[in-house]
């Protein structure tokens, strides 16, 4: 099922074409890495989904609801004097509405989704205490509180150290795996290429859109960063790609040498049953 389709999208900033002819659609349960080099026009097109981008031409539409965000660190104003819970239910103000108070639900869901984020001991804990990591995760909280068919990520590993970006990484796949769609903007290619189930290679358009495994081309990197022909990066990405496929056809030849060596073994011991019976036979 389509959670996210884009449209023929184009948009203009300062007299420059930032996006035109874009063209993106995402299903639920899909882990979209948004790649591309500075002012490709990658949190364009992210602020155009979110509807907070005036638009040349096109549409974004979204389903089931307002779409999770979840904007780069440096966008929020951390000297703030409130608590992560506070920051977390910043979330939901649309939903709890204006000159309201939140309600027992909004507090659990608040709190369902600091669990997810493993920051539900530092609920009180004001933010400016938090460490970048520990910010980044109370951000990504903040956009699950609202429970979105749709998570939008902007750069969300920048500064990050690896653990913090191993927990992150493996929630996101998790939600896709649980039925959101997941649209990340990333420059930590090698790592999109293991974790994404497809990639979109963007510089103002779409250049090239796949599995890791079929982006082994070099062209469409080329063609996306501008990068010559014996980049390192270029040499290691592409070098990537072939092997998450030999990856899948090992383990699907390891799958199929193992139930063939099942099937030798009933044979054997078939054979061998029929050979006691036989045996037994002549002995009466």
């Amino acid at each position: 099922m389509t959670a996210l389709e884009v449209t023929d999208l184009a948009v203009r900033l300062g007299g420059r074409q930032v996006l035109r002819d874009l063209n993106l659609s995402i299903d639920r349960g899909e882990f979209v890495g948004l790649i591309g080099p500075n002012g490709a026009g990658k949190t364009t097109l992210l602020r155009s989904i979110l509807g907070l981008q005036k638009t040349e031409r096109g549409s974004a539409r979204v389903s089931g609801g307002r779409p999770g965000y979840v904007p780069q660190r440096h966008e929020f104003a951390w000297d703030f004097p409130i608590t992560v819970e506070d920051v977390v239910m910043s979330g939901l103000v649309r939903k709890i509405g204006w000159l309201r108070g939140p309600t027992v639900r909004h507090f659990e869901a608040v709190m369902d989704a600091l669990i997810r984020v493993e920051l539900d001991h530092l609920a009180r804990r004001p933010v400016a205490e938090l460490s970048g990591g520990q910010r980044q995760r109370v951000l990504v909280a903040r956009a699950l509180a609202l429970n979105p068919s749709v998570l939008l990520l902007d750069e969300p590993f920048t500064g990050l150290d690896l653990p913090t970006q191993e927990l992150l990484s493996k929630l996101f796949a998790r939600l896709a795996e649980e039925g959101h769609a997941v649209l990340m903007t990333t420059h930590d290619l090698i790592g999109a290429m293991h974790d994404c189930s497809r990639l979109c290679l963007l510089n103002r358009t779409i250049i090239a859109d796949g599995a890791p495994r079929e982006l082994g081309d070099p062209a469409v990197w080329q063609r996306a960063f501008g990068v010559g022909d014996e980049h390192p990066l270029l040499t290691a990405l592409t070098a990537d790609a072939p092997q998450l496929a030999q990856t899948e056809v090992t383990e699907a030849t390891d799958a199929g040498a193992h139930n063939q060596a099942g099937r030798a073994t009933d044979q054997d011991a078939n054979e061998s049953v029929d050979a006691t019976q036989k045996a037994g036979a002549g002995t009466c």
